[in-house]
């Protein structure tokens, strides 16, 4: 376990085996004294590796991943827990609690799955995006406040609509400082965006943040650039749905999705009846 003094800036700092102090960089984009939930869901996927480092007997390929988010992620300190709930040797469900003062504020549950060459039977996946490189970077930070926005590299495919944009998503980071995250803990810690980068309505006038997130890979996906194809949709009841369709530098890698809970914002800018 590497507790020494880190040598690269991060989204988090760790404390001991299981607890974390979030850093300025992991600060929300509803609100700049909360947590971001993009680093975080990074965090758990790096906390389950370094698990299933120690107690798992054969390597396997993560297929899918699901988080529900239980309320507000205070800038405090965070104990991580992991625990192997389904062991196998093809397959293997593991989940991981996030406390957050004494109090949970994240579950996860993760299948992993034993891999094997399918390339001849592979296909049916969408048309990769243009690739990052010569595509001109573009903050977003004029319309979502925060260190964790302020800390990313965005690179849009084209004029974003409402409801609907790409674009390429990487930051110079590490998830926790001075260690090195897997290629799955990398990637799923950029995509959180997703519900930002496409926005349907201002968020100065409409709150639509995500109960959740579900992310399902069909491969493994490589780190660096984190590509989000993404659609929002809002009902007519309070409820909408961010999908999108995951990409690596090489290719489609799965989707994801975010329920939300869409609420017109008040005159003095707070959500009707907080």
């Amino acid at each position: 376990m590497d507790t020494g003094t880190p040598s690269r800036e991060g989204y988090f700092e760790r404390i001991d085996e299981h607890r974390y102090a979030p850093t300025a960089h992991t600060g929300g984009a509803w609100d700049p004294n909360e947590q971001h939930f993009s680093p975080l869901g990074g965090l758990v996927v790096h906390a389950i590796d370094r698990h299933r480092a120690r107690h798992a007997d054969t390597a396997m390929e993560l297929g899918r991943i699901g988080f529900d988010i239980l309320g507000r992620l205070p800038m405090s300190e965070c104990e991580v827990r992991v625990e192997t709930i389904r062991p196998g040797r093809t397959i293997e469900l593991v989940e991981a609690t996030v406390y957050i003062a004494d109090r949970a504020a994240v579950r996860a549950r993760a299948w992993f799955m034993t891999g094997g060459d399918t390339a001849s039977v592979a296909g049916g996946a969408p048309e990769p995006l243009t690739p990052p490189d010569g595509l001109d970077p573009r903050p977003i930070g004029s319309a979502w406040p925060g260190g964790y926005i302020a800390s990313l590299e965005v690179r849009p495919l084209a004029e974003p609509l409402p409801g609907r944009a790409s674009a390429w998503i990487r930051s110079g980071l590490d998830v926790v400082a001075g260690e090195t995250a897997g290629p799955a803990a990398s990637f799923v810690a950029h995509v959180d965006t997703a519900n930002g980068i496409a926005v349907r309505r201002p968020p100065s006038a409409w709150m639509f943040p995500n109960l959740d997130l579900t992310v399902h890979l069909y491969r493994r996906p490589e780190g660096g650039w984190t590509g989000l194809d993404t659609t929002v949709v809002f009902g007519d009841t309070g409820q909408g749905l961010t999908s999108s369709v995951l990409h690596d530098v090489t290719g489609p890698v799965g989707r994801a999705h975010q329920l939300l809970t869409v609420r017109p914002l008040t005159a003095d800018g707070e959500p009707p009846g907080r």
